[in-house]
């Protein structure tokens, strides 16, 4: 009784504290001039919650202030009249390719809102065992995106000299081990593996369980184009990958299921994952809103026809059996129709009409014209109605998969596809939903800092849009046509992009992880 005769006692003093408290920061915030105000917008901050209309001030690179009471007044150096728009945090790639030295500009990226990407996926990042050193270069390079970096799981097989063996020895072992310790001190925020291709397809769980122990130990994630896609695998894929997350969050990559059909198989994958959940894994898991996927040619070659094996020797020795498992292949992906070849001499052209230009059976091109590292391709191989069942999951983000210089829309256009077609024509999901799946998810699930949400104290990586008309534009024809749509485009407070226009000063940076043991 005596501690609550206190508080009653101490009440009035807290309340008068309090408006004192208010009365102050109130005369204070009108002496203040922020470097912007962002005037009566609309505010969807990310988080899934309904939007709100405020007044947005930046100071720096940092929200300084969200004033939902939009009469109030104050100084900036500039005002952008927003009314009728929408904030949002700038969208975050969780899986994305590009050569920040070599490419830095990153336009397609911007241009379709994405202020940040997530790079060394599907197992390969630089073969520099410094990571450090790595991440200096790209910040001197200037980026146009923030980058936030993962380790490679078949980069780090290469880099200890583990390579194709199917057991590494325990000196490799405990290379790789240290390779990804020293990579998540660096800053990176995680590892992938790519057990699609080599060579990380020769991995065991036993190897994959002792990289996710390390990455555990420092707070990280693992991310994974897992070793099959099709719907006779998918589960067992999928269970490899949850046996990893015994020790760390784990994230299933551009989630599909090759060749299946509807929202029951659908909801039959992502059962698995709830289950998991139930259980105390923490399990996510990204998608690129299109029905062909995009890889390297060698996807559709046996293994005893790719390295470490010879491929001139297979040609001499088994080129009937390669020509007869090639056709095979095809015809089960959907014919020579379903293959667009995305790099090399054949590029914009499907495997039947390369066929017709050549005049020999589609098999014969890939074995004889193309070889299993020849080109990449695009792939249509997946059903729309199941896949959008999975988008529409609150565990599943947004991701493009994609690059400046990959033949394939979604490079330019994944993120405007699903502001124009999910949320705006379709609408399979509401704005705050879509929203939260590009920002606030993706930033909580990967370990971003002050980014994702729009709060004060957050990094201002902010667009300004009507989603009205934002616009896709790539198509698999034309794949490197930009997005339209983004009023502006903020990063760390800077404006990089008005209209169409981009700014030459980059403003990106690499997103170190801070590692707490």
């Amino acid at each position: 009784m005596t501690k609550y005769k206190s508080l009653r006692k101490l009440l009035p003093a807290l309340v008068a504290a309090a408006i004192f408290s208010s009365c102050q920061t109130t005369e204070k915030q009108a002496d203040v001039t922020y470097d912007l105000l962002l005037e009566k917008a609309s505010v969807v901050d990310g988080s899934g919650a309904a939007p709100y209309m405020a007044n947005v001030l930046i100071g720096g690179d940092t929200i300084a202030l969200i004033d939902k009471d939009t009469a109030n007044t104050y100084t900036a150096l500039k005002t952008i009249p927003a009314q009728g728009m929408v904030i949002t945090p700038g969208f975050i790639d969780t899986h994305a390719h590009g050569d920040p030295m070599k490419e830095p500009e990153f336009k397609n990226f911007l241009a379709m809102g994405v202020t940040t990407i997530c790079l060394g996926q599907d197992g390969f990042s630089h073969n520099n065992k410094d990571m450090s050193v790595w991440m200096d270069s790209v910040d001197t390079a200037k980026p146009g995106v923030n980058v936030a970096m993962f380790a490679g799981h078949n980069s780090l097989r290469v880099l200890s000299g583990a390579m194709y063996d199917s057991i590494p020895s325990e000196e490799h072992m405990q290379a790789m081990e240290a390779l990804v310790a020293d990579a998540m001190d660096a800053g990176c925020y995680g590892l992938t593996t790519g057990l699609e291709y080599n060579p990380g397809y020769y991995a065991t769980s036993n190897e994959l369980n002792r990289l996710a122990k390390v990455v555990g130990s420092k707070n990280g994630l693992v991310m994974s184009h897992m070793r099959y896609e099709d719907d006779a695998l998918i589960e067992a894929s999928i269970k490899e990958l949850l046996e990893q997350g015994q020790y760390c969050p784990v994230h299933v990559s551009h989630i599909k299921v090759v060749y299946g059909k509807g929202k029951e198989r659908a909801h039959q994958v992502l059962q698995l994952l709830d289950s998991a959940r139930q259980s105390g894994t923490k399990v996510t898991a990204d998608l690129y809103p299109y029905t062909a996927s995009f890889t390297g040619i060698a996807i559709l070659f046996p293994e005893w026809a790719k390295s470490p094996y010879d491929y001139k020797e297979v040609l001499k020795t088994r080129k009937e059996e390669l020509r007869d498992y090639m056709r095979k292949k095809i015809i089960q992906r959907n014919g020579p129709e379903a293959t667009l070849i995305g790099s090399g001499r054949y590029t914009g052209k499907n495997l039947a009409q390369i066929a017709k230009e050549l005049n020999k059976p589609f098999e014969d091109v890939l074995v004889e014209n193309i070889g299993p590292y020849g080109a990449s391709g695009a792939y249509f191989i997946m059903n729309e109605e199941l896949q959008e069942e999975l988008m529409l999951d609150p565990h599943v983000m947004i991701c493009t998969d994609g690059s400046p210089s990959m033949h394939h829309p979604r490079g330019y256009g994944a993120f405007a596809k699903i502001l124009e077609t999910y949320v705006v024509d379709k609408k399979l999901l509401t704005l705050k939903e879509a929203v939260r799946k590009m920002t606030g998810l993706p930033a909580e699930t990967i370990g971003l800092q002050n980014r994702g949400l729009l709060k004060p104290g957050y990094k201002a990586d902010l667009l300004i849009f009507d989603p009205s008309e934002i616009k896709e534009n790539a198509t698999y024809e034309k794949p490197d046509q930009l997005a339209s749509g983004f009023r502006y485009v903020l990063i760390g407070g800077k404006i990089v992009k008005e209209g169409e226009n981009y700014t030459s000063n980059r403003q990106g940076k690499v997103l170190r992880k801070q590692v707490q043991e």
